[in-house]
């Protein structure tokens, strides 16, 4: 492995692609993040969704479920669209943080709509292309699928300008697992942690083979295509240092502003319960620290008081699930990397 390598970084979708894109529209006071969410999706609506705001949806306060195997009800990112906004709340909205990859696939989708265009092309436009990063995007699943269109476009309505997807990211690839047995066992075993209340046999699209090149997490591959809000973008440690080093520097680079130093200022800014708007405020680092993991095996961290970027990505699944059906834990070693960022105490 180098710092070449193309790793599939899961999580880190949701704020190296879904919460930059979020704030390059605040930017631009295209988006304005205590709206209403049916501002910009006018059917997302019922049962409390009416009071959710893009802030809620970044702060994971927004009481969406955690989690759910979407792709047992959808095979298109409308479908899957669908059957989130027509789910039940799991929490009140506001009330608590609750981690949920469902409301970064909202706010995926959310930006799109706003952006008028994929988010990987809008990125691509935006931020990526610019930066030059040339190994950073979303990869179309299943391999040789047509590039993925808007996803709430309306037939017949108005559709967004017509954009040119980004080439495909070569790699190589840095291999995940083989096949989703953790995800299996997220569905059929009651008593692992999760809980999904439908016929756990209704659905048998189960991959068995090693993952390369295609993203690992299955609502983004069966229901969006390959690219979702919450998960989805591919990267090397290079491109990603870069991302890390444009928000150290409170949104420059290379001699160029993509993003005001206010707008960052706001995202990266603690809102209560070790969470920022997207990333992760972690306590125990020092104040202004932001950072995020990837379920892959990805961890990125950020820490301004000393202009150090960290990431670590490591293809942590490659060893598959050990005897209780989980992967290798990464918090000792995410907290040994992190330890250099504190201050030394005082002699």
């Amino acid at each position: 492995m180098t710092a070449e390598t193309v790793f599939d970084l899961a999580s880190l979708t949701k704020v190296m692609a879904t919460t930059f894109a979020a704030m390059l529209l605040v930017e631009t006071g295209e988006l304005d993040l205590d709206a209403p969410v049916h501002t910009y999706l006018p059917d997302f609506r019922g049962a409390g969704k009416e009071r959710i705001t893009p802030r809620h949806l970044l702060t994971h306060r927004a009481g969406l479920a955690a989690w759910q195997p979407v792709y047992y009800r959808a095979q298109s990112a409308r479908q899957a669209y669908e059957y989130i906004r027509d789910l039940p709340l799991a929490w009140g909205v506001g009330e608590e943080r609750h981690y949920s990859d469902l409301g970064f696939m909202v706010l995926g989708l959310l930006v799109e709509r706003v952006a008028g265009e994929p988010l990987g092309a809008f990125l691509d436009e935006r931020l990526w292309g610019p930066l030059g990063l040339a190994s950073i995007g979303f990869q179309s699943a299943p391999a040789g699928a047509p590039p993925r269109p808007g996803a709430l476009d309306d037939p017949g309505g108005p559709r967004p300008p017509a954009t040119v997807a980004p080439a495909p990211v070569i790699g190589p690839f840095a291999a995940t697992s083989h096949g989703n047995p953790y995800e299996h066992r997220m569905v059929h075993d009651a008593t692992f942690g999760y809980r999904y209340d439908g016929d756990s046999d209704a659905w048998a699209g189960w991959r068995r083979y090693t993952l390369a090149g295609e993203v690992n997490d299955g609502n983004a591959f069966h229901a969006f295509g390959g690219a979702a809000g919450h998960a989805g973008l591919f990267a090397t440690a290079a491109d990603l240092r870069v991302l890390l080093q444009l928000l150290l520097n409170r949104g420059e680079y290379g001699g160029r502003r993509y993003l005001s130093p206010e707008v960052v200022e706001t995202f990266l800014a603690p809102a209560g319960d070790g969470q920022a708007l997207g990333w992760q405020a972690p306590a125990n680092l020092p104040a202004g620290s932001f950072a995020h993991p990837g379920f892959t095996g990805t961890w990125v961290l950020g820490v301004p008081a000393e202009g150090l970027a960290v990431v670590l990505l490591t293809n942590r699944q490659n060893l598959g699930v050990d005897e209780r059906g989980y992967y290798p834990d990464l918090v000792e070693l995410q907290q040994a990397v992190a330890a250099i960022a504190r201050p030394l105490p005082e002699r």
